[in-house]
């Protein structure tokens, strides 16, 4: 059992060296600086975290080898938690936005 939640834990360190891989950095458009391109940023990782958690959970249930349940359960609580928290950002942005935009000249 211990090794494969080593081989899983190894699966996930590949699929992150790969998304952060110079292929990765060419493909950003966006001012690396700026909010913008922050939150471009954080955008691509909720996407990754939800991708994974997604193939995670098909090779469970194709019942390939050295995948776990429990890390398939971890992995879908982390994108939901992202999603959640990619959420409540939206909503303050736009928040922020009407405040502005209610303002008096």
């Amino acid at each position: 059992m211990a090794i494969a939640s080593i081989d899983s834990v190894l699966q996930q360190m590949r699929v992150l060296a790969q998304a952060s891989g110079p292929a990765r950095m060419a493909g950003s458009e966006v001012a690396g600086g700026g909010f913008a391109g922050e939150l471009k940023k954080s955008l691509d990782r909720i996407s990754d975290a939800q991708q994974n958690a997604n193939n995670q959970a098909q090779a469970f249930e194709l019942g390939k080898p050295g995948v776990a349940l429990n890390d398939v359960m971890i992995d879908m609580a982390k994108a939901g938690i992202g999603f959640q928290m990619g959420l409540q950002v939206r909503n303050k942005v736009v928040d922020a936005y009407q405040t502005v935009m209610n303002m008096p000249a």
